[in-house]
């Protein structure tokens, strides 16, 4: 057990796996809570293009991510309002012509050997500046969930009665999704544009299993992540597995030990109902 703990490169992984669950668990308890999922796979795709480019040219990833970002978004829109189709549908052509895009320029002559990294993720392979960017995308989660925990609850749980507290919804939506397109472009790096979504919605899911309080959830989720992204390294370390693919698979396999441990509650619940509590 101690083994891998002695290699350097996987003293890296293990500290990026941990700050990334940490971050991507609780962020995804909000993603999951507002119908988010499908929002989130939608925009790693279509940050694709935009990280290739910043790939090619040698830049931060976040100064290729966000014009990619806000194009994605103004190509939704216009979609959306100039055919006579609904918003699920212009958001899958939006995200498909995207991604389209992103593997082209991967592929092209141009694009630098290992860019197929940011597809697959290459955790094995982070540096100290993605270990500082895990640690910042830690602090900014933190802190920015803390200052909108009470806006995301009324939102979250009553938009019409939220509205009459003099909270916005749009700016909490464009907030959340905001932090979830920071902590995209950090978590790429090590579980690849294809991979990363599970980061944000397993541990998630589990949690919404496994209690009905906010934030209790963000706490289980939070743990789920880490420890999860834990097991998937060791895993990967010793069956020679794929580091992002391992540690997505030991993401989902939390989820789904989670179902019998839900169904146990479920039956402790019908003996002794608990009381209702949204936070």
């Amino acid at each position: 057990m101690l083994e891998p703990l002695q290699q350097p490169f996987m003293q890296r992984a293990l500290a990026e796996v941990v700050l990334v669950g940490v971050a991507g668990g609780a962020l995804g308890c909000w993603v999951v809570h507002y119908g988010f999922a499908y929002a989130t796979e939608s925009l790693a795709h279509s940050l694709f293009p935009g990280l290739v480019v910043a790939a090619i040219a040698g830049v931060p990833l976040l100064l290729g991510a966000a014009p990619a970002a806000l194009l994605a978004a103004l190509a939704i829109a216009l979609a959306a309002s100039v055919t006579r189709v609904s918003r699920g549908a212009a958001v899958a052509v939006v995200v498909t012509t995207m991604f389209g895009l992103g593997v082209l320029l991967a592929l092209s002559p141009r694009s630098s050997p290992g860019i197929d990294s940011l597809l697959f993720g290459d955790v094995f392979g982070v540096g100290d500046g993605d270990l500082l960017a895990a640690g910042l995308l830690v602090l900014l989660v933190g802190v920015s969930l803390r200052l909108l925990h009470a806006r995301l609850l009324a939102v979250g749980f009553d938009r019409a009665a939220a509205r009459a507290l003099g909270v916005s919804p749009a700016f909490v939506e464009v907030a959340l999704l905001a932090l979830l397109a920071v902590a995209t472009v950090v978590a790429v790096q090590g579980l690849g544009n294809l991979l990363v979504v599970a980061v944000f919605v397993a541990p998630a899911a589990a949690a919404r299993l496994l209690s009905d309080r906010m934030v209790p959830q963000l706490g289980i989720a939070a743990a789920i992540a880490a420890l999860a992204g834990i097991a998937g390294l060791y895993l990967s370390y010793y069956a020679g597995t794929a580091g992002g693919a391992s540690v997505a698979l030991a993401l989902v396999a939390a989820y789904l030990l989670a179902l019998p441990l839900s169904a146990l509650r479920r039956r402790r619940s019908a003996i002794a109902p608990p009381e209702v509590r949204i936070a």
